[in-house]
């Protein structure tokens, strides 16, 4: 196992694990939210889920709308996620590249 560390920068690493908690957050809150709509409680601000995709969970929000079947009938979502997670791929190639 250490052996596949080594083969990473900490920078690299510290990203991957960025990238897996960002994800990891967007898609919850796409269930919380569900859930919540679900149960007509309290929901979660969409200016939020749009944020934590602009952070770089866009493949969590992504995966979270498809899993949870939620938000996928408002069109800012069904165009808005699948952009940023283009965006999202597009700066991670950049920030990539640069650590390397």
């Amino acid at each position: 196992m250490m052996k596949f560390f080594s083969l990473f920068t900490t920078k690299e690493i510290i990203f991957l694990i960025y990238l897996l908690i960002i994800n990891t957050v967007s898609f919850t809150y796409f269930g919380i939210d569900k859930q919540k709509s679900k149960q007509d409680k309290w929901r979660t601000k969409e200016s939020v889920l749009f944020i934590l995709s602009i952070l770089g969970g866009a493949s969590g929000s992504l995966i979270g709308m498809v899993v949870f079947h939620h938000k996928i009938s408002k069109k800012k979502f069904y165009i808005g996620i699948p952009l940023i997670f283009l965006l999202n791929k597009i700066m991670k190639l950049i920030i990539i590249a640069y650590l390397l």
